[in-house]
């Protein structure tokens, strides 16, 4: 069952992915060779929690941490830990927040230090393939036409799309209906409207489309261990261009400032 928004739990919502946005932007910022993932871990739940926020992804389904770091062939879902981050690593950052009862949920991909050209043009296809996607999410269309318009992107580009895990709709909880698969036929699935709110995350892989799952029971990495981008924004559907909840400002300030060095 789809779960419409009324136009005050949107304001909310705004809120919960705002905190989001914050939170992604102060992690950005300790991104450099040498971090671990569990540092940035700790930063994150001590921005949300300050901020007057709860962890969304923390406990969930038992899941140890607050944020989900994958780095390289991993998709999503890679657990937090102590491993030194390297020179020409990608982690993507997956955050999620719960703020006035509902949730807030986005994602990046960033470079560590210098990475090949190659990883490069993998990130900027991916993060295109997003804005694609929420391009197509609008009143009268169907969810098939966003999963599209993120597959003959990525696909015309030589990469390939994960089928198993697709984005999702979001509210009081943190995954509603109705599933956003990055890839799929025009005109197929439910159709949009007005006040639905979702999350729109392609995952991308530079090798082959399969999956493997570690043995930790949550990390989602590449068959063939080639590296694998994800971005993620939530956005509501509205008539004639859907709305942002989340943004990446807070990052690409960081990201800008740090250029400029």
């Amino acid at each position: 069952m789809v779960f419409l928004k009324t136009e005050d739990e949107i304001a909310l919502m705004r809120l919960s992915n705002q905190l989001v946005a914050r939170t992604l932007g102060a992690v950005a910022s300790k991104i450099i060779p040498g971090v671990t993932t569990l540092e940035l871990d700790k930063i994150a739940e001590e921005f949300i929690r300050d901020n007057g926020g709860i962890p969304g992804f923390l406990n969930y389904q038992g899941f140890p941490n607050s944020l989900c770091t994958s780095v390289n062939e991993q998709v999503v879902h890679g657990i937090p830990n102590k491993k030194p981050l390297l020179e020409g690593d990608i982690v993507s950052v997956d955050c999620g927040v719960l703020l006035n009862g509902f949730y807030g949920d986005s994602a990046y991909t960033f470079n560590v230090g210098e990475v090949s050209d190659e990883t490069q043009k993998l990130l900027t296809a991916t993060l295109q393939s997003l804005y694609l996607g929420i391009e197509k999410a609008i009143v009268g269309n169907r969810i098939g036409d966003i999963g599209n318009a993120i597959q003959e992107y990525t696909e015309s580009n030589g990469y390939s799309v994960v089928r198993e895990m697709v984005g999702h709709g979001i509210g009081r909880n943190l995954h509603e209906a109705p599933e956003v698969p990055n890839y799929g036929k025009k005109g197929s699935g439910s159709k949009l409207v007005e006040g639905m709110i979702i999350a729109i995350e392609p995952m991308i892989n530079l090798g082959t489309r399969k999956i493997i799952q570690e043995n930790d029971g949550w990390t989602i990495r590449t068959s063939d261990k080639k590296v694998s981008a994800h971005f993620e924004h939530t956005i509501v559907v509205r008539k004639e261009k859907a709305e942002l909840l989340s943004s990446f400002d807070f990052i690409e300030e960081v990201l800008n400032l740090q250029s400029q060095k």
